[in-house]
């Protein structure tokens, strides 16, 4: 069973083996990368047409005569300062993948830390003020590449005390997807953070397995009539 160890500790967390423990699919984990750094694009780009390019209300010159190809406005694409042909215009990026296949990737991308032993936790007790100080001694001895923090909601005081330090990336658990985990070598969660990246990568429960599960006992978790 796969474990996490705690910096500043000898202490470690043990890591669920049906999220940690799954092997590593290539071409999944790729199509979810780039579905999400494809939503991340504003796509606010646009380029003005003919119709929206200002002046160019008259003809620049009489139609026969002049020896010259008939022209009915300066604003026509094939004039500089004309309007553009086919150019981008506001737009989404966004892409769909399946829900399982989602869970299925950040399962894969929380593995390769785990079989590379770059997934590392802390105690949030030592973040009761913030303090850079402290943080940076904390992942001096980690810092083989660039680090990712993923703190809990409620956790501010370790969030300030790890974002000013560079090469360092500070996000929340909602924000936290599979393309944060692969960007980066080394990952640094509180407890928190990684009890919600577990529930969030595991599979979910069928139906099935739902209907053959043994009722409970009355007086452990439930109230008989």
């Amino acid at each position: 069973m796969a474990d996490a160890p705690i910096l500043g500790s000898t202490k470690t967390l043990t890591l669920d083996d049906d999220v940690f423990g799954a092997p590593f699919n290539g071409p999944l984990v790729h199509e979810v990368v780039i579905a999400e750094l494809a939503a991340r694009r504003r796509g606010t780009h646009a380029t003005r047409n003919r119709a929206l390019v200002s002046g160019g209300t008259s003809k620049p010159w009489r139609q026969k005569g002049t020896g010259r190809a008939r022209q009915g406005t300066i604003r026509a694409p094939q004039f500089a300062g004309g309007g553009v042909v086919f150019g981008p215009q506001p737009r989404h990026y966004t892409v769909k993948v399946n829900r399982k296949a989602r869970r299925a990737a950040l399962r894969s991308a929380l593995s390769v830390h785990a079989e590379r032993r770059s997934l590392f936790a802390f105690d949030l007790a030592d973040f009761e003020a913030p303090s850079t100080k402290k943080a940076a001694e904390l992942i001096a001895d980690r810092r083989g590449g660039s680090v990712l923090v993923v703190l809990g909601a409620e956790e501010s005081a370790a969030a300030k005390s790890f974002r000013n330090l560079a090469g360092v990336s500070v996000i929340p658990t909602e924000a936290c997807g599979v393309a944060d985990l692969v960007g980066h070598a080394t990952l640094l969660v509180s407890e928190v953070a990684l009890n919600t990246l577990t529930e969030r990568a595991k599979k979910p429960v069928s139906r099935e397995s739902l209907d053959t599960q043994p009722a409970s006992p009355a007086g452990k978790g439930e109230v008989s009539a």
